[in-house]
C-alpha cells in the first residue's frame, strides 16, 4: 500500500528550470559567449542550488562580470519563461493527491526558481511540503535529502513511491528502500503508479 508519492520537479512536472539547453538559447537570445557562461555556470550553479547565493548573484558572476545592454530583471524573466508545464503529469500527481496519498516534492533548485515554479502553476495545491535543495541545503544525489523528505513525512519507504527523470538519483532513492519508478513518459509513469496499487 502505497502512502506517500515523493517527486521531482524539473523534467517530470515541469521542464527543468535553467539547464543546458535554457542556457544555449540565452546564448542566442542575449548574444552571450556559451562556452564561457558555461564554465562560469559549473562553477557556481551548485553554490545558488543549496540557497547560499541568490540568483542575482548567480548572475552576477555568470552573465553580469562585465557590462550588458540588458538588465538582470530581463535575464532573470527570460529565465523564468523557460519553465512549462507538462499537463499530464500535474493532472496526474493531482489524481493521486485526490486518493488521500501525501505528496512530497524533493528537487533540486535555486530559491527564486523553485518559488517561482511553485507559485506558478499552482503546485502548493497537490504537494503537502517541499524538499527544494534551496531549503535544506543540500541537494540530491546526497542522500540526506531523500533522508529528511521521509523523516518530515514519517513514511515508510516500503510504502513510498518516488519519480524522478534521472537515473542517479532513481537508485539512490531504491538504495533507501524507496519504490523508485524512472518518469520517461505519462503512460509508463502511469503504469508503474498502477503497478503499485495506485488506482489513477
Amino acid at each position: 500500500m502505497i502512502k506517500t508519492l515523493f517527486t521531482d520537479v524539473g523534467g517530470v512536472l515541469l521542464t527543468n528550470g535553467w539547464d543546458s539547453k535554457g542556457r544555449k538559447l540565452a546564448s542566442e537570445q542575449f548574444g552571450l559567449d556559451l562556452r564561457e557562461m558555461d564554465a562560469r555556470h559549473h562553477l557556481t550553479f551548485d553554490t545558488y542550488e543549496v540557497g547560499k547565493i541568490t540568483l542575482d548573484e548567480y548572475l552576477q558572476r555568470t552573465v553580469f562580470y562585465q557590462s550588458r545592454t540588458f538588465t538582470i530583471a530581463e535575464f532573470r524573466d527570460f529565465m523564468y519563461n523557460l519553465s512549462q508545464p507538462y499537463p499530464e503529469m500535474l493532472d496526474l500527481v493531482r489524481r493521486v493527491k485526490a486518493t488521500g496519498r501525501n505528496i512530497v516534492v524533493v528537487s533540486n533548485e535555486g530559491r527564486e526558481l523553485t518559488e517561482y515554479r511553485i507559485k506558478t502553476f499552482k503546485m502548493a495545491e497537490f504537494a503537502d511540503f517541499f524538499v527544494s535543495s534551496c531549503f535544506v541545503h543540500f541537494r540530491k544525489p546526497d542522500r540526506d535529502i531523500f533522508q529528511m523528505a521521509i523523516d518530515l513525512a514519517q513514511a515508510d519507504p516500503a510504502e513510498s513511491a518516488y519519480l524522478d527523470d534521472r537515473p542517479m538519483f532513481v537508485e539512490v532513492a531504491a538504495s533507501l528502500g524507496l519504490q523508485a519508478i524512472r518518469h520517461t513518459d505519462y503512460e509508463s509513469t502511469k503504469a508503474a503508479l498502477v503497478n503499485l496499487g495506485i488506482d489513477v
